[in-house]
């Protein structure tokens, strides 16, 4: 029988009742729950595999033959740039801290950062509006350009404090702003990133900021960082590189042991959630790998799409419209799936949810502690000692708090949350990494729409 180690904080009233089971046997199970096939740490591992084998390395190496074969054709050369020469080309032109939200597109140079930049000069900001304003605090400090990096669908996040803090005509602080070019024009693409890229240089130069695709040579980027370099010191204001898909060398993050009491992926996580919820239950699901786990898993059960709101962009507002829905539907059970990054990044929607107030508005958190859905960079969630979203929706006013990391205790807090008054929060500790096959939804996002809009309006 397995052990529920984890406390599950419950918040009544105005008291705070701590529950600590030893066994499950001690719990008294109303109804069945489902947990799925039986884990073991070993075929979990196995099961995450190294990435030695990715597609891209495999890309990567597939190019250095051709490369290879060129000759003196050296038109049919593809150059990539290595990470550790940008960030040496960085540090010569006195540019040497960096701070950001990780992307898919610069996730070998995020990983470069994040393991060899000393603690103090890098940040992996909750938001990349946050980024820009420590990178502002930073030039304050110090009088020097710092470097913010971001995908573009953080350019939203980025507008205010570019318009209202950076700008030449207010602070004038000069950063350089390393963009991912999701949904270059030609590139295959998701349509929430087509749509954002083909609206990035419009948006960049609507902002006033000048800017330039990265070269993905080392002679071509250093020429760059020069140009950018002169531009902030003659007009103390950013300036921007668009970084296009491929740039980078592979470059791998080397990432510690799990704690040995995590023995299930986010995968492994959403399917007990899954199985554990009722017919007329509601899912909104966060944007990146877990709605698309999720679509997969509905795909493999037969069971249809139409429960399910995939919020395929919009990072960290999951929480926010699965709250609209659930103000909508009071007769409805609304389980918002969301991640740590996600929730992280737009903290403050806990607060509205807290004080809501809404008894349907089921919260479950998968946590594993990293950005892993744009290469595996560490969140502040995956700091297990210090950091707790439990106390943190507890101080927003939930009115339910509970921690899960076995397939068991999922199951049993699932289905005693569905009979609690909510606003309920459920976080549930996870071991990184997911399916190297995992594919994407094969409906479109207006289809997921109105097939969702129609099982709402079921009654």
């Amino acid at each position: 029988m397995a052990r529920a180690g984890p406390m599950l904080f419950r918040l009544l009233g105005n008291r705070n009742v701590f529950l600590s089971f030893g066994r499950l046997s001690s719990v008294k199970v109303t109804q069945d729950f489902h947990t799925g096939p039986a884990l073991h740490k070993s075929q979990t591992i196995q099961k995450l595999g190294s990435q030695n084998n990715s597609k891209q390395e495999k890309q990567y190496e597939e190019q250095q033959k051709r490369n290879a074969d060129a000759g003196e054709l050296t038109e049919l050369v593809r150059d990539f740039l290595q990470p550790d020469e940008f960030y040496k080309s960085c540090l010569n032109i006195d540019v040497d801290f960096f701070c950001g939200v990780p992307d898919s597109l610069l996730k070998d140079f995020c990983a470069y950062v994040t393991q060899n930049a000393p603690k103090e000069k890098h940040v992996i900001a909750a938001s990349e509006g946050n980024a820009v304003a420590i990178a502002t605090g930073y030039h304050l400090a110090t009088g020097k350009h710092p470097m913010v990096y971001l995908q573009n669908s953080g350019l939203g996040n980025i507008i205010n404090p570019i318009m209202s803090l950076t700008s030449p005509s207010v602070y004038s602080v000069p950063m350089i702003l390393l963009i991912g070019w999701r949904g270059e024009p030609g590139k295959r693409d998701e349509p929430q990133h087509l749509v954002q890229g083909q609206a990035t240089p419009g948006l960049l130069a609507a902002l006033g900021i000048p800017f330039q695709p990265l070269p993905d040579y080392e002679e071509g980027a250093d020429q760059a960082l020069l140009t950018a370099k002169h531009y902030m010191e003659k007009s103390n204001a950013p300036y921007a590189f668009l970084v296009k898909r491929q740039t980078f060398a592979p470059y791998k993050l080397k990432k510690g042991p799990a704690p040995e009491e995590f023995v299930m992926t986010r995968e492994d996580a959403m399917k007990v959630v899954i199985d554990n919820l009722s017919q007329k239950d509601v899912v909104v699901s966060a944007t990146g790998m877990l709605s698309r786990e999720l679509f997969e898993y509905r795909v493999s059960k037969d069971m249809g799409h139409e429960k399910d709101f995939l919020t395929v962009g919009s990072m960290g507002h999951t929480s926010s419209i699965a709250l609209g829905v659930a103000m909508q539907k009071p007769k409805r059970q609304i389980f918002c799936l969301d991640g740590d990054g996600s929730v992280i990044m737009h903290m403050g929607a806990m607060a509205t949810v807290g004080q809501s107030n809404l008894d349907n508005f089921k919260h479950i958190v998968i946590n594993n502690g990293a950005h892993d859905s744009v290469g595996g960079q560490p969140t502040d969630a995956g700091n297990h000692e210090d950091f707790s979203f439990s106390k943190i929706a507890q101080g927003c006013g939930y009115k339910t708090t509970m921690v899960a990391v076995t397939p068991e205790e999922v199951a049993q807090c699932v289905l005693d949350m569905r009979g609690m008054e909510g606003p309920v929060l459920l976080e549930i500790k996870t071991l990184m990494g997911s399916r190297k096959n995992l594919g994407r939804p094969t409906r479109t996002p207006i289809e997921n729409k109105e097939d969702f809009m129609h099982f709402l309006a079921i009654n």
